[in-house]
């Protein structure tokens, strides 16, 4: 037997209204899913490739290094490498004149602040769906919840008496709908954080290996650490 209250007597008794705001909360729930769990994958796979970017270091020559990096083009690492190859055979390559108006130092800084600024932007693609999402789908089931609350108001007042038999169904029904926001905003919301500090380790790592890069490609060998044990063998130019 059919239950008289629930989702599906909700949606079989309410209005128009009533269903556009149910579609509308559960297109804004498939929505953060697929933006979660793509999001999600790719910070694991950046995560990854940072791990093994300090295999980089631990070569005789460039070409090698950047072999260690694969040959994946989304690899933020391995297209760092390049924009700052790139740069410096550039600023090598320039004229004497224009070579004055700009050191090799903030010529290789700007290639890899660009370099690390687009990759930014990528990895933050998705992240304001998101927060759209987790800011405005409680609102959108309170909206619901109003509406469903006022036409059991006018249920009420049509049949003239208002006992708990004739409250409880409509009401209940109606709080479904903020149940719904809810439901869809918590997991945008705990997503959302989820990703933003997972983005920020993939940046940090990121913009440290850009800093040993601007240091090997102006002075021709990584910073090296204060321990012995850290010491790196300095890339040959190639």
């Amino acid at each position: 037997m059919d239950s008289q209250f629930g989702l599906m007597n909700v949606w079989h008794q309410g209005d128009f209204v009533t269903k556009a705001v149910a579609l509308l909360l559960i297109g804004m729930s498939l929505a953060s899913w697929i933006v979660i769990l793509i999001k999600a994958l790719d910070v694991i796979k950046y995560k990854r490739q940072a791990t093994h970017s300090q295999d980089f270091w631990h070569s005789e020559d460039f070409a090698t290094a950047l072999n260690k990096l694969g040959t994946n083009d989304s690899n933020p690492f391995r297209a760092l490498a390049l924009e700052g190859r790139e740069a410096a055979a550039h600023h090598r390559n320039t004229k004497a004149h224009l070579h004055d108006a700009l050191d090799v130092s903030d010529w290789i800084t700007r290639a890899l602040r660009n370099g690390i600024d687009e990759f930014t932007a990528r990895l933050q693609t998705g992240l304001a769906v998101l927060a759209s999402v987790g800011s405005t789908a409680p609102f959108i089931g309170l909206f619901g919840t109003v509406w469903g609350i006022y036409h059991a108001l006018m249920s009420i007042g049509t049949a003239g008496q208002a006992t708990i038999d004739k409250v409880a169904g409509p009401i209940g029904e109606a709080l479904i709908m903020t149940a719904l926001g809810l439901a869809v905003a918590i997991p945008a919301v705990l997503g959302y954080n989820a990703l933003v500090r997972g983005n920020k380790f993939v940046l940090t790592k990121l913009n440290s290996f850009a800093h040993d890069l601007h240091a090997y490609f102006v002075t021709g060998a990584r910073v090296q650490s204060g321990s012995v044990e850290a010491t790196v063998v300095p890339l040959k130019k190639g």
